[in-house]
């Protein structure tokens, strides 16, 4: 059996390359803009769209007119048509399905940020280069072998960064399963998961931490006048610092998704909605003199800002691409509902505030808010599987 797996490495170019990459992003969203407009334009005077195929064909005179497409590799220009495709052939999706529809937008230079070889075009050297056709050669991190058969290569920039994804196709050996087999997980703000068996995962905060040097930053990037160079070089500090925890967070909920995969056979989850939880609240307005009430929106945006910091949604999928890559190991998500107000010995509820950290239940019951709930998450979970 094997399936599909994404090995992501750092790339240093040279100047001369960093120059030339970002002319061939420059050029494919010049293409990608195009195109969008071509379709608009075609509905709009004939009633009818055009296909991928069709705006394909174009691709030789687009050459002859523009000898710079000529220096881009012919599939890494069908594939931003493809792009283009995809795009439409979702909001045509979600129309049909009543979502909000989201009609595809031209793509800005700080949008439009990463390009494929879907299938040639690419090879790495033996001695740790990436060879690119139409580019060149490519210093290349390789912090961990690539195994299977390479099917696509995608560049793409992070600020000053530049990384290559390779898609490859990869024989899935199944592991051997774990002795410890079922355990329930808690996700919180205060700690960032608590786990049914007691050992509690803790709430690094690296957004908190780097909120000075943040808010400093931006104090900074807001002085600047637009479309200066200093502005230019706050915006990327901005950027950067941004960056980094964005690379510690996900360093750290790799490790501990990698350890709850290699030490449980079944992992249950609570099914959260990260982005429903941390909607402002409502505004509050008196009856009588219109006047506005506080609506606790100051302590609700702190909250906020430690759910969305936590990486809760990450963190489970994390978990997730990983067990489906063990073969072995099963996620199980559950309703969260009443798993903190449910006491896990006695099956009473009692309703208790959200400052209120320690479970106490007159059968005797006495325990950590969230070591309960893990108890009644992994609980859900066992029915769940019985009843499949």
């Amino acid at each position: 059996m094997s399936s599909l797996k994404t090995y992501k490495y750092r790339l240093y170019p040279t100047k001369k390359q960093a120059i030339t990459l970002q002319g061939v992003l420059d050029r494919l969203r010049e293409l990608y803009n195009a195109a969008l407009q071509e379709r608009r334009d075609c509905y709009r005077y004939t009633g009818k769209g055009t296909s991928y195929t069709q705006q394909a064909a174009q691709l030789s005179e687009i050459k002859e007119l523009r000898p710079e497409y000529q220096q881009i590799h012919s599939q890494v220009l069908q594939d931003t048509l493809r792009r283009v495709d995809k795009a439409f052939q979702a909001f045509f999706r979600r129309v049909k399905e009543g979502e909000t529809p989201g009609y595809p937008r031209y793509q800005g230079k700080n949008r439009f940020d990463s390009f494929t070889y879907p299938q040639s075009g690419f090879s790495v050297t033996h001695d740790n280069r990436l060879c690119l056709s139409k580019i060149g050669t490519i210093k290349l991190k390789l912090h961990r072998p690539i195994e299977g058969k390479g099917k696509t290569c995608t560049l793409k920039r992070e600020g000053d960064h530049w990384y290559c994804c390779f898609v490859c196709e990869v024989e899935t050996i199944p592991r051997t399963p774990s002795p410890d087999e079922e355990v329930g997980v808690d996700l919180g703000v205060s700690k960032l998961a608590t786990l049914s068996t007691g050992d509690v995962i803790e709430h690094p905060r690296f957004y908190r931490q780097a909120q000075k040097k943040l808010a400093k930053a931006q104090q900074a990037l807001s002085r600047k006048k637009k479309g200066s160079h200093r502005r230019k070089k706050a915006v990327k500090r901005v950027a950067r610092l941004h960056r980094k925890v964005r690379h510690q967070r996900n360093d750290y909920l790799h490790k501990w998704s990698r350890w709850l995969v290699n030490t449980y056979q079944t992992i249950v989850f609570e099914e959260l909605a990260p982005a429903t939880l941390s909607k402002r609240p409502k505004v509050k307005q008196d009856a009588e003199t219109g006047q506005y009430l506080p609506n606790g929106a100051s302590a609700k945006a702190g909250l906020n800002k430690s759910i969305l910091d936590a990486g809760w949604r990450q963190f489970v999928t994390f978990c997730q691409y990983k067990a489906a890559w063990a073969g072995t190991v099963q996620i199980v998500m559950v309703d969260p509902k009443y798993t903190s107000q449910t006491c896990s010995g006695c099956g009473a509820v009692k309703k208790k505030e959200l400052s209120e950290r320690w479970h106490a239940c007159e059968c005797g019951c006495s325990l950590d808010r969230d070591h309960n709930a893990a108890i009644n998450i992994l609980r859900l979970g066992r029915s769940r599987q019985a009843n499949t």
